[in-house]
């Protein structure tokens, strides 16, 4: 038996999104920037499909620029805002996605000024830290995620972003985790950039987006065309944004639904641990309010292994899970989400992320239990 319990790296294609995408990968052909018959069906497509999910983010059309997925998502955002209106101080935390931290502190390196607000024990800034770094620059650039990718918390981004907005400051949200598992009204939220990735939510790879919240003006990110409204130059990946909105009406159709169902995994695997292993603590806010119901990171009892020989035992007996983001596989330094929350190197180096998905089964949580109890006997029988 094989489980996979990864997916905050990545879900798995609905089969009903494949259905949507498979005329537009076999029948409908041609170029969607041609003025011609095929490539204004093309065209049609890309905006019926921009118009849905506007309406699914509480959005307008004209706010959706399409990207390759949420990395470019959040370097066009990010770059583009720092280039264009001439902000000269972005505040972020420590615990951002990669394509975030990456992307600040080359910037940082170009002379852009950067604030790193710390996170407490669970992986949340002090909004007092917050409102303090912003009044010494009231053009400032502030880019905090939703909910963080490795430890399911998730942030007040309405709070975050008021403050923001009261003085003066643009504010970027990786939503990457939390698009289609978090019902958004993005008229009536203080952001003015989102990121999200289709295939975070059982859509296809390699297709994304970035909200821009209507009368702000940046520089493209990609030249070469007129695409995106000239933000973002290339031929549209149709049969990917198809699927992405496919998989966005899916996710929202049965939002309450797959809540309850990803929550109850995500219990039965906690309250299993803690049954059956003995020193077992978890990383992050693991409460119903404030966490995702799709993230469990489990920090096991050191018994002299590391996060790469647990990982490998899991996988040997079946059970796919990650140390942390996948963007930072085979990297041999350690967690700086888990740095950044105050965990010990011995605390990190045994900690694990499980990732809960709609095709899991209750019989997939308690596979992966009864492979944890041979992989920690000693932990097990005392």
């Amino acid at each position: 038996m094989k489980v996979y319990l990864d997916n905050a790296a990545s879900t798995p294609l609905d089969p009903e999104v494949f259905e949507a995408m498979k005329p537009w990968l076999l029948e409908n052909h041609g170029n969607p920037s041609s003025s011609h018959h095929h490539g204004r069906i093309l065209r049609a497509e890309i905006e019926k499909s921009r118009k849905k999910i506007a309406t699914f983010l509480g959005a307008a059309p004209s706010e959706i620029f399409f990207t390759s997925g949420g990395t470019e998502a959040d370097n066009m955002a990010i770059q583009c805002c720092i280039e264009g209106l001439g902000i000269k101080h972005i505040i972020t935390t420590v615990i951002e996605h990669h394509a975030v931290t990456h992307c600040v502190e080359k910037l940082e390196k170009k002379g852009i000024r950067v604030t790193w607000l710390p996170v407490n024990s669970v992986g949340r800034i002090s909004l007092i830290d917050l409102e303090n770094a912003l009044k010494t620059d009231q053009n400032a650039f502030v880019s905090i995620m939703h909910a963080n990718n490795e430890l399911g918390t998730i942030n007040d981004i309405r709070a975050i972003g008021e403050i923001c907005h009261r003085h003066g400051a643009k504010f970027h949200s990786d939503t990457v985790q939390t698009m289609a598992h978090v019902h958004s009204k993005l008229r009536e939220m203080p952001i003015d950039f989102i990121t999200g990735s289709a295939h975070k939510f059982y859509g296809p790879k390699g297709v994304g987006f970035l909200y821009i919240r209507s009368g702000i003006l940046i520089p493209p990110f990609v030249l070469g065309g007129s695409q995106e409204r000239n933000q973002r130059a290339g031929t549209e990946n149709v049969p990917g944004i198809v699927g992405m909105a496919a998989a966005m009406e899916k996710c929202y159709g049965i939002l309450e639904e797959k809540t309850k169902k990803l929550r109850a995994f995500k219990s039965r695997l906690k309250a299993g641990l803690e049954a059956n292993i003995p020193g077992i603590k978890f990383n992050g806010d693991t409460t119903i309010e404030g966490s995702l119901p799709t993230i469990l990171n489990v920090a096991f009892p050191s018994d002299g292994s590391d996060e790469s020989m647990i990982l490998f035992n899991l996988d040997i007996n079946g059970i796919s899970v990650s140390g942390g983001s996948a963007c930072t596989s085979g990297s041999v330094k350690g967690s700086h989400v888990l740095a950044g929350i105050g965990c010990s190197p011995d605390h990190a180096a045994n900690s694990v992320r499980f990732s809960f998905g709609v095709q899991n089964t209750n019989e997939d949580i308690d596979f992966a239990l009864e492979k944890i109890k041979e992989i920690f006997p000693v932990k097990v029988n005392g």
